[in-house]
């Protein structure tokens, strides 16, 4: 009897420990965050907005894709239309950055099939 209990002991974490190993990996944190409202500018496929979740912490810029869209074009600007950054993005991974100047701006995002959404946010100290 005692040999069955150590093998269900051990398939059990066996189970588990995969599971929770997992759970872990994909938690992240968006305390003090605000969330960026990111809206449709030229969709012609399935609308993927939702699949794109941009938030603000002071300076401080987060993006996370939660599926795999490609390879994303990500441009900030300010609100006037000056280049600040432009990155690619690989997803479903995400990005975060820092931007030092306060001010009103505007992130672009531009999928493979051309689709672009977009987002506007203020950074205040």
């Amino acid at each position: 009897m005692r040999h069955t209990s150590i093998k269900q002991i051990v398939l059990l974490l066996g189970l588990l420990l995969p599971t929770a190993w997992c759970g872990a990996n994909d938690s992240y944190s968006l305390e003090g965050y605000n969330p960026i409202p990111v809206k449709e500018a030229g969709v012609q496929g399935m609308p993927k907005g939702s699949t794109i979740q941009a938030s603000i912490n002071g300076h401080t810029l987060m993006v996370i894709f939660t599926e795999n869209l490609g390879q994303v074009a990500i441009e900030i600007t300010t609100a006037t239309g000056g280049t600040v950054h432009t990155f690619w993005a690989n997803t479903p991974e995400g990005l975060q950055t820092y931007l030092p100047l306060c001010g009103d701006y505007i992130i672009t995002f531009t999928l493979p099939n051309g689709d672009e959404y977009y987002g506007e946010f203020t950074v205040m100290d």
